[in-house]
């Protein structure tokens, strides 16, 4: 654990310092699919590589990472760097704040929380770690394969949103405007956020994992989960504010689609007044 501190102290350092050479915030969100995947090694090396669970927790986060690096990738992630280059969100929230109060927010949220929330999901190996040598089971197995379908999930989501928007940008290209102009059919149709929710699940089997090799769910690691919850929260209502002022009809959207977890569409109907 003292090494992942370390660690997550030296990469806090770096994305801030480059976040003031760069006036680019998104330093985080560059090494967000990174560093929970090395924390993992790190307790699975401290291992000797010899639990099952542990090496396991690693190589399932390791599959989470090399997909939401590659997605992250192919929307022009790590393509540029500077004022312009960031999270569009980013740069709607400093417009709405003075220099020293976007500064104060860029150093406590989204270098010093942010990278704490990093580790605290990472926490889980912690507790596999002290419980090494428990058994890995069948209850493993289902856990394993849980994390898979979630994964997976989410992969289907991202690629269904990819799709959505580079048609959207061919449309755009030849002269016509776009319709509908956000994702809302394959999974975006059960869930406005069908990404965040598969996110979300696969952390809460990591999470589960650590609960399981200590035989018990009263374990303070949830932290970290909660935590994360919270962070997309924050992100979706901030998101979806974005997205309702630029579409007005994204309001019947909302009122058709659950927020996240995916569940049939709701019936919306309209009184028409005089």
């Amino acid at each position: 654990m003292v090494v992942v501190l370390f660690v997550a102290a030296g990469v806090s350092a770096c994305c801030w310092i480059a976040s003031l050479i760069t006036k680019d915030t998104s330093w985080v969100d560059r090494i967000w699919s990174v560093v929970p995947v090395a924390y993992l090694w790190i307790f699975a090396i401290a291992a000797g590589l010899a639990d099952a669970r542990l090496d396991v927790m690693a190589l399932l986060v390791t599959l989470w990472g090399a997909r939401l690096t590659f997605n992250f990738a192919r929307k022009g992630g790590y393509a540029g760097i500077g004022a312009g280059a960031e999270d569009y969100r980013w740069a709607v929230l400093r417009a709405r704040m003075s220099p020293a109060q976007f500064q104060l927010f860029n150093l406590l949220f989204i270098v010093i929380f942010q990278n704490a929330v990093l580790v605290l999901i990472a926490t889980p190996a912690l507790t596999a770690f002290q419980h090494r040598g428990a058994p890995f089971g069948v209850a493993d197995a289902l856990l394993t394969a849980l994390f898979l379908a979630f994964l997976l999930g989410e992969t289907v989501a991202d690629q269904q949103q990819w799709d959505f928007q580079t048609a959207k940008a061919r449309q755009r290209a030849a002269g016509r405007e776009p319709s509908p102009r956000f994702a809302r059919t394959g999974l975006w149709r059960l869930s406005r956020h069908p990404n965040f929710f598969f996110e979300n699940a696969q952390w809460w089997v990591i999470f589960a994992f650590g609960a399981l090799a200590a035989g018990s769910v009263l374990q303070w690691t949830v932290v970290g989960i909660v935590l994360l919850l919270a962070v997309f929260i924050g992100s979706t209502s901030f998101t979806e504010a974005i997205s309702l002022s630029k579409y007005p009809e994204y309001a019947e959207y909302q009122a058709s689609t659950s927020a996240v977890i995916p569940w049939f569409p709701r019936r919306v109907t309209t009184t028409a007044t005089s």
